[in-house]
């Protein structure tokens, strides 16, 4: 029988994580001229966590392949963008077509609402239209499987983002110039880098696990595990496969509206596939059909890529003698060969399909030194002299 904490113990243990990594973030804050470096991979990180969630409700527990996560962010981003510009800089931003009238008054009528009020709302309605498109989309590329699946998917991002540069859409998206002036996280007083990005992601990776711990999320796992029967037992294949589909864009788009208030500036560039890529990447490391992984996979991804790593692409140079291979593009070839070893040794992932324990993170130390007796077979046991 495997052991375990008691609940009361996990639920003990939970809540002083939290709390401590509440006032980690809040002391950040407040040192943010020190440890500007470390809050903005920490912002990103958390940001693309949402993502991988999102990405893995579809991928690892309904076992759909969706490469469209980067049409969903920019949505979402755009969205986010246009409703969060302060109406006074509406026309440095688009200065060369300006804003739709309509579009102008509607964010003047917004202009009266809370700062943090408005920034929610535009967050959520970058979802709410993200959504919207996951169902139109969805109803003919669900019905495809497998690779044809990613390729409907991986087209229609392309299509979003040629869409939203068309200078068509000049009056809305200000076409291929962007869209800037876009507030940051900020709750006043300096705070809330960490703590909007931090809520924001806790609040929906909360809900995808309420989600897949429901009967929806049981329903998810048995189409992912057998969809004909599934089928079979009552389960509504496209329903189920829908309503995955356009809760995963929710949530990505929501993501991808955060991604637009930490860059502070967007344009369609930044959502090629490269980034839907990034997203699948840290699915795989972190562990297919884990939420835990998915989030330490996130941080682990960011902080090697923009952190940990940069070192490689320093020139150094040792009592006149400059070293070879350090230079400018040698990290990603580092963070390459760490990859592979990660997919070597860890072919699951991480965690695999696994969640974090808190036995398994404290006994972990003692697990890995602890050294197995080795097993000598007696007579009258089943060893091999045994006839």
């Amino acid at each position: 029988m495997k052991k375990d904490f008691s609940k009361a113990t996990r639920l003990i243990l939970s809540l002083m994580a939290m709390v401590g990594i509440f006032f980690l973030l809040f002391w950040l804050e407040g040192q943010k001229s020190q440890y500007g470096m470390l809050i903005s991979v920490m912002q990103k990180g958390v940001i693309l966590s949402i993502a991988a969630v999102s990405m893995n409700l579809l991928t690892g527990f309904t076992g759909l392949f969706s490469l469209g996560q980067a049409g969903f962010m920019a949505i979402g981003a755009y969205v986010t963008g246009i409703l969060t510009i302060p109406v006074d800089r509406v026309d440095s931003v688009y200065y060369v077509n300006g804003m739709s009238e309509g579009l102008k008054s509607f964010k003047e009528t917004l202009a009266v609402l809370p700062s943090p009020v408005l920034v929610a709302l535009a967050l959520i309605a970058g979802g709410l239209v993200a959504a919207i498109f996951a169902g139109l989309v969805g109803i003919p590329v669900l019905r495809l499987k497998s690779d044809y699946l990613a390729i409907a998917t991986l087209g229609f991002a392309e299509i979003i983002r040629a869409v939203i540069a068309s200078p068509q859409l000049d009056k809305i998206t200000n076409g291929s110039y962007g869209i800037k002036a876009i507030p940051g996280f900020d709750l006043g007083n300096g705070r809330g880098m960490l703590l909007i990005p931090f809520g924001v992601a806790f609040l929906c990776i909360g809900l995808i696990v309420l989600l897949i711990k429901s009967s929806y999320g049981r329903a998810f796992k048995a189409i992912r595990e057998d969809d004909i029967a599934a089928e079979a037992m009552g389960i509504g294949l496209f329903k189920h496969k829908q309503l995955s589909f356009i809760i995963s864009s929710f949530f990505t788009a929501i993501s991808g509206g955060l991604l637009a208030m930490f860059m502070r500036s967007i344009e369609s560039r930044a959502f090629q596939i490269i980034l839907t890529y990034d997203i699948l990447l840290i699915v795989v490391i972190g562990g297919i059909g884990s939420i835990t992984g998915s989030v330490v996979g996130a941080f682990l991804v960011t902080f090697a890529k923009e952190w940990w790593l940069r070192f490689f692409d320093t020139p150094l140079t040792i009592n006149g003698v400059q070293i070879p291979l350090l230079r400018q593009g040698f990290r990603m070839v580092v963070f390459s060969v760490l990859l592979m070893a990660i997919v070597l040794f860890y072919r699951k992932g991480l965690l695999g399909n696994t969640e974090f324990s808190w036995y398994g993170f404290l006994t972990w130390p003692s697990r890995f030194f602890k050294r197995k007796k080795p097993v000598s077979a007696t007579p009258g046991e089943g060893g091999a002299g045994d006839e």
